[in-house]
């Protein structure tokens, strides 16, 4: 059964944690001891329905303020896929929590308040679920109970943002009336708007087709790990010499010719293991153990590729940069650790191109420094050379974090841009 990773976003009070309760509750994913203490707590606070939003806003001060502030997590399964839900905040200042949630997700959904439309965070969060290549957005038009199932309002909201949607570039764009608080087309279609004939909000969750999302042309296969059973007593394992690690695009299989970066010799897969023993082929994001026919120096950080379809390797980065830290600003000349799949090396600012007002998408080329939770594009020179693809053909080869090398703390998170 595949995984379905999926965002949420929206503005304050848009309804995104009423809508994760909701799709918990009426999928029957929760457990009669939460439910009843959700009802107690509403019941408490005076509220006329049971609010299911105390279901997802996990932290006491969340609970007190009725916000979202951290990435929340949650974990639930229909007959036909699991599912892990971001549940990201709206607020500006979280902007880098939800590039957090979003940098993994297939799908992200977009909530907007029927009666408000189209707000200025609506436009920021569905740029940065573009910026972030998720494959997948749905916008789900919200507490349409409150505009009285109007069809005209929900029209409205869809071709304002489909216009402003030309600009980014979105790859599958749905449109889906609902409110969460009543379970409108949350899990089943409703009876109140007879003239949407599109899926439930869970229906469509449960059968937008992700497999193809991956990228399975580029071999690209980060080393993690060298394994090496020195202390075994089976004769089989005595030379065993394996290359554990997350398989980041393309399919192997063994007998495949392979090359490994840096050094650009060739060989071939012999075996390809896993927890579960040796299988036939490994695709992403499967972790494997690959052994190869030739015995090749190669170590954590290195890359096992196709001979003729390599990644870029450059010490010259441009990127798309989300600043993370309230600590220290980025400025030129700032030094860093940039951590590249399983590559770690040290980076220097070069220069800042210009910082992006996501909220109008207006380039600021006179800026000299990102302060927190703000996005620019940046040109870095590393000391090592990095095995990278563009963001937009390989998520896990396109992107990386950047560290403060004296605290440790992660400042920033990147996605690796065409040289243009």
């Amino acid at each position: 059964m595949d995984i379905l990773r999926l965002a949420t976003a929206g503005s304050v009070d848009d309804g995104k944690s009423t809508l994760i309760g909701r799709l918990l509750y009426d999928s029957k994913s929760i457990f009669e001891d939460q439910l009843e203490a959700v009802e107690r707590t509403s019941r408490d606070r005076g509220e006329e329905y049971t609010n299911l939003a105390l279901l997802t806003d996990g932290l006491r001060a969340e609970r007190e303020q009725g916000i979202t502030i951290d990435v929340a997590y949650r974990y639930f399964a229909t007959p036909r896929r699991k599912f892990i839900i971001a549940d990201t905040p709206g607020h500006i200042q979280y902007t880098r929590n939800m590039v957090t949630g979003a940098s993994t997700a297939d799908l992200a959904i977009v909530l907007i308040d029927a009666r408000k439309g189209i707000l200025e965070q609506s436009r920021r969060h569905a740029f940065l679920a573009t910026l972030l290549r998720v494959p997948h957005l749905v916008l789900a038009v919200n507490k349409m109970d409150l505009v009285d199932y109007d069809e005209a309002t929900f029209e409205r909201i869809k071709d304002e943002f489909t216009s402003f949607a030309a600009k980014l570039s979105v790859g599958d764009l749905t449109f889906i009336p609902i409110s969460a608080l009543h379970g409108d087309n949350v899990v089943e279609r409703s009876a109140n708007t007879p003239w949407y004939d599109g899926p439930s909000l869970l229906h469509h969750l449960e059968n937008v087709h992700i497999a193809s999302d991956r990228n399975l042309i580029d071999v690209r296969f980060p080393v993690q790990y060298v394994i090496r059973p020195h202390k075994s007593t089976d004769p089989e394992l005595h030379d065993y010499r394996g290359y554990a690690g997350q398989v980041a695009g393309g399919v192997l299989k063994p007998g495949d010719e392979v090359m490994h970066l840096p050094s650009g010799l060739t060989t071939r897969i012999k075996r390809i293991d896993t927890a579960d023993g040796p299988v036939d082929e490994a695709f992403p994001p499967m972790s494997v153990t690959l052994l190869l026919e030739d015995d090749i120096d190669i170590s954590r950080g290195d890359m096992i590729c196709r001979p003729h379809n390599r990644p870029q390797v450059t010490q010259d980065v441009d990127a798309m940069v989300c600043w993370m830290s309230d600590e220290r600003p980025l400025v030129p000349r700032g030094k860093l650790v940039i951590k590249h799949t399983t590559r770690t090396a040290r980076a220097m600012i070069k220069e800042l191109q210009y910082r992006l007002d996501v909220n109008t998408l207006h380039r600021h080329e006179d800026a000299e420094r990102l302060d927190l939770n703000e996005i620019g594009r940046v040109r870095l020179r590393v000391t090592q050379p990095l095995f990278a693809d563009d963001y937009s053909r390989n998520r896990a080869t396109g992107g990386f974090i950047l560290i403060d090398e004296a605290t440790n703390a992660t400042v920033g998170a990147g996605m690796i841009m065409e040289n243009r």
